[in-house]
């Protein structure tokens, strides 16, 4: 099996940082694309930042310059560095990705937990 856990979260005020977590773990051979969704209270779920397949990040404009991701290829982890946090980015944070298990046939798509981030004013 294949597992996404999630770490960092937690309450900060607005203006402040926080930085999340993810390590895969479990029967990987390889990891296609992984990075973060976020689901605020009555809002669908969105993309915030990820690697794509071939290695090039993509992000949410409302994040842009703001958020960073990054990656441990050796650990199987993805980074989301959150700075000058606003209000509007409270939400629960997803890691996401697609995943090549070993002795599987096709990628298959993993979500972990999710992790509260709240931002006060």
């Amino acid at each position: 099996q294949v597992q996404l856990v999630e770490s960092g979260g937690g309450l900060v005020q607005a203006g402040g940082s926080l930085r999340l977590s993810c390590a895969a773990s479990g029967s990987i051979f390889s990891i296609n694309t992984m990075g973060w969704y976020r689901q605020a209270p009555g809002k669908q779920r969105e993309l915030v930042a990820a690697f794509t397949r071939g290695g090039s990040t993509n992000y949410a404009d409302s994040v842009k310059g703001r958020f960073t991701i990054s990656r441990d290829n050796a650990k199987n982890t993805v980074y989301l560095q959150m700075n000058s946090l606003k209000p509007e980015d409270t939400a629960v944070y997803y890691c996401n990705a697609l995943i090549q298990k070993t002795g599987w046939y096709g990628p298959d798509e993993y979500w972990g937990q999710g992790t509260q981030v709240t931002v006060s004013s």
